[in-house]
């Protein structure tokens, strides 16, 4: 079974920064384009950003500006930094493919407060 594990959670400040990564099989890594999304208790998982195998980006509107995606080809790893976290932003965040085909990992906890 193919896995996913996200690291790099925390509890920060409001204001504060946070770099999460997900460790992704080689062949995944090569062959997918993969996102990050999050789920907050009691909300559906939802969408933040996306980068495809050739490093083309989209992101969440409430995200954009905020948290950037990015690829670590030396590990094989898709990094989620995030910058100017709120409140609202706490959740637990998981990468997978853009189809969402991929089993899902564990997820890292982000909680933001003060």
């Amino acid at each position: 079974q193919v896995q996913l594990v996200e690291s790099g959670g925390g509890s920060v400040q409001p204001g504060g920064s946070l770099n999460v990564s997900c460790a992704v099989p080689e062949d995944i890594f090569r062959e997918y384009d993969m996102s990050w999304y999050r789920q907050a208790p009691g909300n559906q998982r939802e969408w933040l950003a996306s980068i495809d195998r050739r490093g083309r980006l989209d992101y969440k509107r409430t995200v954009q500006g905020r948290f950037t995606i990015s690829r670590g080809n030396a590990k094989n790893t898709i990094e989620l930094q995030m910058n100017s976290l709120q409140p609202e932003d706490t959740a637990v965040y998981y990468c997978n493919s853009v189809l969402m085909d991929i089993h899902w990992g564990q997820g890292t906890q982000v909680t933001v407060s003060s």
